[in-house]
């Protein structure tokens, strides 16, 4: 079976467009990192050297030092899937990672984004 296409994508080519849709809402590109670094226990110099080495999205969640023990607490729809129904634990991790980014831009404080 081929892999979905997100897989094999750049990180650093859908980065940008998780900036640009929360910006849009009135939100940082520091808020979109902080989400980042909290799902998967990346920090600043991990992301900038996936970003330049054009890390794609299998390999950014297979090397991510830690996934956050709270993600069971991310639910919802995204994309048309309930995350919690979806098999696939890579598809489920980005899903993850779009759904926070949706919240963020949807006006959620970054206390409940974070599930704290």
């Amino acid at each position: 079976m081929a892999k979905h296409r997100i897989y094999t994508m750049a990180f650093s080519g859908v980065y940008p467009h998780y900036i640009t849709k929360a910006e849009k809402k009135g939100r940082t590109k520091e808020e979109v990192d902080q989400i980042i670094f909290w799902l998967t226990g990346y920090d600043q110099t991990a992301l900038d050297r996936i970003l330049s080495e054009k890390t794609n999205f299998e390999t950014f969640f297979d090397e991510a030092p830690q996934l956050n023990p709270n993600v069971s607490k991310i639910t919802g729809v995204i994309c048309g899937h309930r995350i919690e129904n979806i098999e696939d634990p890579l598809m489920k991790k980005v899903r993850y990672l779009d759904k926070l980014i949706d919240e963020l831009a949807k006006g959620k404080t970054m206390e409940k984004i974070l599930r704290k």
